[in-house]
């Protein structure tokens, strides 16, 4: 009896787990059998890894050859098991050097041919790999640019698999065969866009500014042409460019959703689903692979939902708890995956279907029944979460040939300065913005306000104007607006002022 060990990787959500490919060569009745919880393209490797190995003048034993995949309680998908299957199964005989192929990881699909093709998700594999240990892992030819992206691995982009052979010491004649393309299909570059553009907006570009400053959750509703698209797609701009491990993670989510990832994008993602979309789309899903949706594809970004209105309630409703948790999980008959869901929530809306209600000059013709309906798909608990809630106008002529309240190059400058305060308030805590300290520090912690200075947001608490959630979410806009004046302590001012871009109450 003979048994060879090798790596492959199972994604589970936005993780990776290793799982060790054992094939065991025994003198019985011929039969090749995949076990251990693999599912439907699983099982059928055992046909392609048949083919791909007699194509590649390597074809397996005729004996009964059985591949296990542990841990066996783990569910495995996917088509990225096939190459480790093969090394594995061509391992149990003598020829390749048995210690190189236990210390590799091995990531993609083969075709008949015995070349390899790209899988999605060999980012988040290779990120798996490095961190159970491993150093050595091959990839196809395609998703080399990707596995390389992760430092410290020793990345083989194979054509063929006589090529992996070759590299494992066996002795074969690697044929000189085209690689397998992967689509182009490459995430499109960030627009340049400026906060100069903005004309007549100071109020709105100013709340920009704050929710940049502190990660804050911001809703805009004002009429068609009031410049509310406009200003959601140039927060990314001004917000700081992405760390190590947001752009490793970004990408990472990006390469699960089968997008080719050439580089680390140090710009923060920005995601704008269609109102027609559905909530697998937006939260993720998939009947057979769990794939990340909208708002996993905007963690450490901006997620822009234009048209509030008009998305389904229940869409809607499906963003209440990623914005608690900044997570997303899925369940699905015999599958769970989470993904990451930390991103800053922009909503567009007009005040009614016709977008002229309550606009000077405007003639609204829908009748109360829709108004209500319209705006009642914003849930109150929805709303309770959004930290900044404007209404815009639209610009008028003296408006119009004001000059601008500031630039991208400007604005970015003040959140990175802001944001440098909270870290270094923070320093002593496991926040970082102000988005992201809990309620209870707020209130009690040692920078909780003194009672003359949160007066004002005690009395909007008991009058019912904002719930005890909103009382915190306040406190953080105000901690944001004094790090962005460069002070270290709040004052009456911060407070009155986050009401005001909270709920429009003054003081």
């Amino acid at each position: 009896m003979s048994v060879a060990r090798t790596w492959a990787v199972a994604l589970v959500g936005a993780e990776g787990e290793c799982v060790e490919v054992e094939a065991d060569l025994s003198q019985q009745t011929p039969e090749f059998r995949i076990i251990g919880l693999g599912d439907k393209a699983l099982g059928e490797a055992v046909q392609r890894v048949h083919n791909a190995c007699a194509n590649s003048a390597t074809p397996l034993p005729r004996r009964r050859l059985t591949v296990n995949l542990s841990p066996a309680s783990l569910p495995k998908q996917g088509s990225g098991f096939d190459v480790a299957i093969a090394v594995a199964a061509l391992a149990t005989e003598p020829g390749m050097d048995a210690a190189s192929v236990a210390s590799t990881v091995h990531v993609g699909e083969l075709g008949l041919d015995g070349r390899l093709r790209p899988v999605p998700g060999v980012l988040p594999a290779v990120v798996a790999a490095r961190r159970a240990g491993h150093r050595r892992i091959v990839v196809p030819y395609a998703n080399g640019p990707e596995a390389v992206l992760v430092d410290g691995m020793d990345v083989l982009a194979a054509v063929n698999l006589a090529q992996v052979i070759a590299w494992h010491g066996g002795e074969v004649e690697v044929p000189d065969d085209e690689p397998v393309a992967l689509s182009d299909d490459a995430a499109p570059r960030a627009e340049k866009l400026d906060l100069a553009e903005v004309i007549g907006q100071r109020e709105a570009v100013e709340a920009l500014i704050v929710a940049a400053a502190g990660g804050h959750h911001l809703l805009m509703c004002g009429p068609p042409g009031a410049g509310k698209t406009m200003l959601a797609r140039r927060l990314p701009g001004i917000l700081p460019d992405l760390d190590d491990r947001a752009a490793l993670a970004t990408a990472s989510i990006r390469s699960l959703s089968g997008t080719r990832v050439v580089e680390l994008s140090r710009t923060p993602p920005f995601e704008a689903p269609h109102h027609s979309a559905s909530v697998a789309a937006l939260v993720g899903g998939g009947s057979r692979v769990v794939r990340p949706g909208a708002i996993a594809r905007a963690s450490e970004g901006v997620l822009f939902l234009d048209e509030a209105g008009e998305f389904p309630a229940a869409v809607l409703d499906a963003l209440r708890q990623p914005l608690e948790t900044g997570s997303i999980a899925i369940h699905r008959a015999g599958a769970h995956a989470e993904y990451p869901a930390r991103f800053q929530l922009v909503l567009a809306t007009n005040p009614c279907p016709c977008g002229d209600y309550g606009i000077r000059g405007g003639a609204c013709v829908c009748p109360p029944a829709a108004i209500r309906r319209y705006l009642g798909r914003l849930s109150g608990p929805l709303l309770d979460r959004m930290d900044i809630e404007l209404t815009l106008t639209r610009v008028s002529v003296a408006q119009r040939d004001a000059t601008p309240v500031t630039s991208t190059a400007v604005a970015s400058e003040q959140v990175a300065e802001a944001r440098a305060r909270a870290r270094h308030r923070l320093q002593r805590t496991a926040w970082r913005v102000n988005a992201d300290v809990p309620g209870t520090w707020l209130r009690e912690g040692p920078m909780a306000p003194e009672p003359p200075v949160r007066r004002p947001l005690d009395t909007a608490l008991n009058r019912g104007a904002i719930t005890l959630r909103g009382y915190d979410r306040v406190l953080r806009v105000a901690w944001s607006l004094a790090d962005i004046e460069g002070r270290s302590r709040l004052g009456m001012e911060h407070i009155g002022r986050a009401l005001y871009l909270k709920k429009g109450l003054a003081l």
